[in-house]
């Protein structure tokens, strides 16, 4: 790990430290989501394991009626602690998109951070967050796939995909990596551990919306550390 890799890890440490704290002195739920002000947290460190964690919905885009399970986990391994949320029981295939939305969520101009493992899949593996979603079948979508080495950004409209910017990348796929979503009005920049990879400007979807986790077809994907931040709009141009 690289001394940014050091921080991170360190930053998040932290954060889900003060997150159970405040839970506890706050009667609140981290599974449910912790909230101060323009940021939002998620750890799952106090989910309920073998269950879909408080505060999130599954949801599908081009569903077959066999739901993948999406469960908390206890992981030694999770960034933020000992537990995760993952999708690990999946039978889907082909252009079935696997959701768990964050209810209660209304981002429009936001940052969103969250770290990513794939756990397997053969047709496909890996996945992303999703944001200013509308509902299971319009949302934004940045995805890493260790399958293909290539890191995406895609739009989802009435439950079709398209493709708005890719970049190839060479990351291992047996460990964490930090996907990073920055979004101001119709400009969008994407990047994986760090590394700022894809900057496009799109207005498919311009009002606030839920922000998610996304898995495609038979992918089984672990996820923690769920943040987001609500920023300005860009400047005005002169």
């Amino acid at each position: 790990m690289d001394f940014g890799g050091y921080l991170r890890a360190g930053f998040f440490a932290v954060t889900a430290v003060l997150v159970s704290f405040f839970a506890v002195s706050c009667g609140g739920r981290p599974d449910a989501g912790y909230r101060a002000g323009r940021y939002e947290f998620w750890s799952f460190e106090k989910g309920r394991s073998g269950v879909v964690p408080r505060g999130w919905a599954v949801a599908e885009t081009g569903g077959r009626g066999m739901p993948g399970k999406w469960k908390v986990l206890h992981d030694l391994d999770a960034p933020g602690g000992v537990r995760t949320v993952a999708l690990i029981e999946n039978e889907n295939r082909g252009h079935t998109y696997n959701l768990l939305l964050a209810e209660n969520t209304a981002y429009r101009n936001v940052e969103v951070r969250v770290m990513v493992r794939a756990l397997g899949g053969m047709e496909d593996q890996g996945g992303g967050p999703v944001w200013r979603a509308k509902d299971a079948n319009n949302y934004y979508i940045a995805r890493w796939n260790p399958l293909e080495d290539n890191f995406r950004v895609y739009f989802v409209k009435d439950g079709q995909r398209k493709q708005l910017g890719s970049a190839e990348v060479e990351a291992g796929d047996d460990t964490w990596h930090e996907i990073t979503i920055t979004h101001r009005d119709d400009r969008i920049v994407a990047s994986l551990d760090g590394k700022q990879l894809i900057t496009i400007f799109d207005s498919t979807f311009t009002e606030p919306g839920k922000i998610g986790l996304w898995v495609k077809a038979d992918g089984k994907t672990a996820f923690d550390n769920v943040s987001v931040i609500k920023l300005p709009g860009l400047p005005e141009e002169p």
